[in-house]
């Protein structure tokens, strides 16, 4: 998508002009004059067709005379309301009729932009909506029809302070960068996206200023990685553990940690799921594909902050050589599982993965992302992630942020009464609970268990990952909710 902004003064006739109508429902001068030339077209258009709900859209096809083939009306709601959020989501609004009127340019003019933030905010943020909206996963189509592909490639925001709103754009451009990042990744089937190659395109952001290491199973192997490696044994990819370091802060100032579990394609091993609905487990690894493309959208920002993004890549197969219910194996901190379920495998990647983290990276905090448990979609559903804590401080950050980002988070409970329930009595711990009682807080429990005294967050991700139907801002497919909650939370609180 291709994004302008241009002055008023200077905008010129697009394939589709777009006015913001207000509360008042009284059109903006520049709406108005286009109006006068359609012999009220627009005023008619209004009239009983808006209800009061933010972003519905009129769609008129003005007489000649006009020099715009299409307009657009947009219901803005109520000024009082109207924040960055809100923005975005008028821009999403706009998207699939754009589309479906086969428009391939259209014009936004802002003359009339009232509401809680600046005119070249709101213009930056309409657009960041639009791009967001207007993200299409298409490379494998090679026979659908032309007219069912996206038309929409070229969005311009008219206003007075052009290039105010184009600066205020670049940090959301780049943010955008990173989301697409993630989703392409967790959209890409598993025969493209595995293990080593998921850690090759990490390496991509080398070119961006990031360092880039990857151990492979050698190198796990060598430092006792038990607990990452008995996940990935049945597979013929090998395993990866990807450590990302953006060195934007001060010299020496702990980083920050995000960790992410990514398990590029999930059978569940030997205790097999079942075949309906398992091609979607190719997101599997929306934890770590959300990690890689956070460290993108803060690389590409350049923001002042010291970050490390932590990745273990794994592929969970059955065969002759994977891991059994019952085995026991030894994680990298030394502690002994017992294996009940090898569906419940991501905690064993992140086992190992979070202890290397706070032992070698000496982080300031640990975040950690996982699409990890069926139960958490049971209690939230797909409008919230679950968080887990075990510092009010960091997890109060998260759950502000969320509601300011409209990735929201809500924090579930910890507890000995829960810890208990994954003590084995063969080893330190089993991977499940007992009798699918409280599965996404035991599963939490024992992420806990390999972070010692780092502040840290776990947060359940299994629900927002991936949507099966559009939203306002995300069409159907890979979501990368987490980019912007986290670049977020990055932003206001921790950058210099």
């Amino acid at each position: 998508m291709k994004i302008n902004f241009v002055e008023i003064s200077v905008v010129k006739p697009d394939a589709a002009g777009v006015f913001l109508v207000g509360e008042d429902k009284k059109l903006s001068a520049v709406a108005a004059s286009v109006d006068k030339q359609a012999g009220g077209a627009l005023t008619r258009a209004m009239l009983g067709k808006f209800s009061g709900k933010r972003g519905q859209v009129v769609h008129i096809i003005p007489p000649s005379g006009v020099k715009a083939g299409h307009i657009f009306l947009v219901d803005a709601g109520e000024a009082k309301t109207l924040d960055a959020e809100a923005f975005e989501k008028i821009g999403g609004a706009i998207v699939p009729h754009l589309n479906a009127a086969r428009v391939k340019s259209a014009t936004l003019v802002l003359d009339h932009a009232k509401g809680k933030i600046s005119a070249a905010l709101a213009a930056a943020r309409i657009a960041h909506g639009v791009n967001l909206r207007a993200y299409y996963f298409g490379k494998y189509h090679t026979t659908k029809p032309a007219d069912e592909l996206p038309t929409f490639a070229v969005f311009s925001v008219a206003l007075t302070g052009a290039k105010t709103a184009a600066k205020d754009y670049e940090p959301l451009e780049k943010l955008a960068d990173g989301i697409f990042f993630t989703r392409d990744l967790v959209t890409e089937p598993a025969n493209i996206i595995y293990p080593e190659s998921l850690a090759a395109k990490a390496k991509e952001l080398k070119k961006l200023g990031v360092e880039v290491e990857v151990l492979g199973e050698a190198e796990m192997m060598k430092l006792g990685f038990g607990a990452l490696l008995g996940v990935g044994q049945g597979s013929i990819r090998e395993s990866q553990l990807v450590i990302l370091r953006w060195n934007g802060g001060k010299k020496g100032d702990a980083p920050l940690a995000f960790v992410g579990k990514g398990v590029t394609f999930d059978t569940g091993g030997i205790s097999i799921k079942p075949a309906a609905g398992m091609e979607e487990m190719k997101w599997d690894m929306g934890g770590a594909g959300v990690v890689i493309g956070l460290m993108k959208a803060l690389a590409g920002r350049k923001a002042k902050v010291n970050v490390v993004g932590v990745a273990g890549l794994v592929e969970n197969m059955p065969g002759g050589n994977a891991q059994r219910p019952g085995d026991v194996v030894t994680s990298y901190s030394g502690q002994t599982i017992e294996v009940l379920n090898t569906d419940a495998e991501g905690r064993l990647v992140l086992a190992d993965a979070l202890w290397y983290t706070q032992k070698h990276l000496k982080p300031k905090f640990i975040v950690d992302l996982a699409t990890l448990t069926g139960a958490i979609i049971v209690s939230l559903g797909t409008s919230r992630a679950g968080l887990f804590s075990n510092n009010d401080k960091l997890a109060d950050q998260l759950f502000k942020t969320g509601q300011k980002t409209g990735e929201e988070v809500w924090r579930m409970p910890l507890a000995d009464a829960y810890d208990k329930l994954i003590n084995s009595d063969i080893a330190d711990m089993q991977n499940t609970g007992k009798d699918r009682e409280a599965g996404s807080i035991t599963a939490a429990q024992f992420l806990q268990r390999f972070v010692n005294n780092t502040p840290w967050v776990h947060l359940d991700i299994a629900g927002v990952a991936w949507s099966k139907k559009d939203t306002d801002i995300v069409p159907k497919g890979g979501t990368g909710w987490g980019v912007r909650l986290l670049n977020e939370l990055v932003a206001e609180y921790y950058e210099s």
